[in-house]
Formats: structure tokens, sequence, C-alpha cells
């Protein structure tokens, strides 16, 4: 009677796996996939971007594109940076938001606080401030427009009232530090990630950049839950 009890119940376990795993397969089937970045771009991307004079780099999955639940109550078209996790999230309706990895600034130079999006620029020129130059040393004082600017290919300039913050949130012509915390202060994303936020985002929306320990932490999930679907 106990084998036949044993086994009973190991085929009751293997029934309830196999039911956990079509319920599993059935959710992933139906997250919804955004079209390719590629159908973002413009004839002078695809230009500019086809021969960039830095090295591809293979960013880790957690830092890709993704679609994923979000628990905080911004509105829809809220930027909310998590310095933290290295993840922008772009807030979308129904309690989803799309998930980007990020390069943010080292610990000192975080700028956190609630903004806008005061102006869009398509593949700005770079103009170093003093304290950048200073702290970076031998740079030029000005980068004209291009895959080799440090801009990238999209810039978001932040804005605080109508006083420009001197952040911005912008491409990147070092995308093997996406989930990194090495820059001057601004938020960097892949060169293809802030063409899709900046085709979606509008001058004035708000900008929330937490500050260090309220964001998505190992420690501290708050923000968002991950699992979801990658965005292609």
């Amino acid at each position: 009677m106990g084998i036949r009890t044993e086994r009973r119940g190991l085929k009751s376990l293997a029934l309830l796996a196999a039911g956990l795993g079509l319920l599993l397969s059935g959710c992933m089937q139906s997250q919804v996939i955004e079209p390719a970045s590629d159908a973002n771009l413009t004839p002078r991307d695809k230009k500019l971007l086809a021969n960039v004079p830095y090295a591809q780099a293979t960013i880790p999955e957690p830092y890709l594109r993704h679609i994923v639940s979000y628990h905080r109550k911004e509105a829809p078209g809220t930027i909310v940076v998590d310095p933290d996790a290295r993840y922008l999230y772009y807030v979308l309706e129904k309690g989803k938001a799309i998930r980007y990895g990020v390069t943010v600034g080292e610990e000192a130079l975080v700028f956190s606080g609630v903004a806008r999006v005061g102006r869009k620029e398509e593949w700005p020129s770079w103009v170093p401030t003093a304290a950048i130059k200073k702290r970076l040393g031998n740079i030029p004082d000005f980068v004209g427009p291009g895959p080799h600017n440090p801009l990238g290919a999209r810039g978001l300039y932040l804005f605080s009232g109508n006083k420009d913050t001197l952040y911005r949130i912008h491409g990147t012509n070092q995308p093997e530090y996406i989930g990194s915390a090495i820059s001057s202060g601004c938020i960097r994303m892949t060169n293809e990630d802030v063409i899709d936020l900046y085709n979606r985002v509008k001058v004035g929306s708000p900008v929330v950049v937490l500050a260090p320990k309220e964001g998505d932490s190992p420690h501290n999930p708050r923000v968002a839950l991950g699992g979801a679907a990658a965005v292609n």
C-alpha cells in the first residue's frame, strides 16, 4: 500500500508540473512584443549607425528592452529612472512599463528628483561643461553630431521649471557600459533604445529620478517585476 500511495503521489506531482508548464507557456505566449527597433530608424539614423566607430557590445539580457509589470503610481507617459538597478522605465497604461537598461552617474554625481523633458534633439552636438572638462581632462570644447559623439543619436534635456538642469537622457558611443555607474551624471542608453524612447516621449513629459536606495535594487524591489517579455 505504501508503494502504491507513493506512485500515486509522484503521478500527481507530474501532472501538476505539466499543468504549471502549460500555464506558464500560455502566459509567455500572451506577452506583447514591441515592433523591431529598426522600424523607428530614419534614413539618417540607418546611415550613421551603419558604420559606428566603436565596437558592437553584447548587452546582458536583463538590460535589454522589456515590458514589465509596474507597481508605482506615476501616470502613463512618465519616465522613471532607477539608478540603483540601472533601469529607466517608460510608464504605460494598465500597470505596465517599458524597461530599458542604462548607464548612470557615479554615486556622487547622480541627479535625483523630479524634472521634465524641456527639449528634444536628434543627433545632438556636445559642449562639455567646465566641471566635466575638469573631471575628464583633455577633451574638446565641442563635438559635432554623429555616432562618435558621446551623446549619441538622441538627447532629452531635463529642465526644472524653465531652468536647464544640465542633466540629459541620451545615447552613447560606449554601449559596453550599459548597466554600469560611470557617467558624469547623465543617463546613457544604447542608440537604438534612446531612439525608441525619443519617439514615445513628448516635450513636457515628467521625469522622476529616484534617490539611492529608493528603487528596484536587489534588496528593495519596489518599482517593477522582471521576467516579462523582451522587446525586440
